[in-house]
């Protein structure tokens, strides 16, 4: 496995952007992605007012990825247009200096990844994380990158909380360094 800066946000794009897999992102990746954390954070119940917001929400990170990253202005973002935008944006810089609504939607990942609400994403919720996104074969693998996540505070938390995911969300795309921690976020990139 490959956890250079490049793969990082190649997987970024490819398995949580990319919803409709056509190598590209669009407005359409961005209203699925409403979609689905209406649902999952609904655990499969439809909340019409939830769904407004993610929906929201959703539509004000794609102008912003598309203001930001849509050079050629065609409405669509390929790999290497977001790739650039997110090293204008995010590397080298701190979590809370990212653009507002890229915090949002990580915010809002948090929310999905803590499946049972308690401001804690556990081994557990870790590894549905995983499993929903990527194939893995040995659960071993994704409790391993689990744990190499974890510092000494979460581990006495049992997992780590908003602040800490947010800290570790930024190292993932804004770190260049590919033997940081937080290269382990969503557990073993694929190849």
């Amino acid at each position: 496995m490959s956890y250079s800066w490049s793969d990082r946000v190649d997987f970024i794009i490819r398995y949580m952007y990319d919803i409709d897999n056509n190598g590209q992102l669009d407005q359409k990746d961005f209203d699925c992605m409403a979609l689905r954390a209406c649902l999952v954070e609904g655990k499969g119940d439809f909340n019409e007012e939830r769904h407004k917001s993610y929906l929201t929400m959703m539509r004000a990170l794609w102008q912003e990825i598309s203001d930001l990253a849509d050079f050629d202005k065609d409405g669509k973002i390929s790999s290497e247009e977001f790739k650039e935008a997110v090293k204008q944006t995010c590397v080298g810089k701190k979590y809370e200096e990212f653009p507002k609504v890229m915090k949002a939607f990580i915010e809002a990942n948090f929310k999905m990844m803590d499946g049972d609400g308690d401001d804690l994403v556990s081994k557990n919720e870790f590894r549905y994380n995983c499993i929903s996104r990527i194939a893995v074969d040995d659960v071993k693998i994704i409790d391993a990158a689990f744990e190499k996540l974890l510092n000494d505070e979460d581990k006495k938390r049992g997992g780590i909380n908003l602040a800490r995911y947010q800290q570790l969300y930024g190292d993932f795309i804004g770190n260049t360094d590919d033997k940081n921690a937080s290269v382990h976020l969503f557990g073993p990139l694929p190849e």
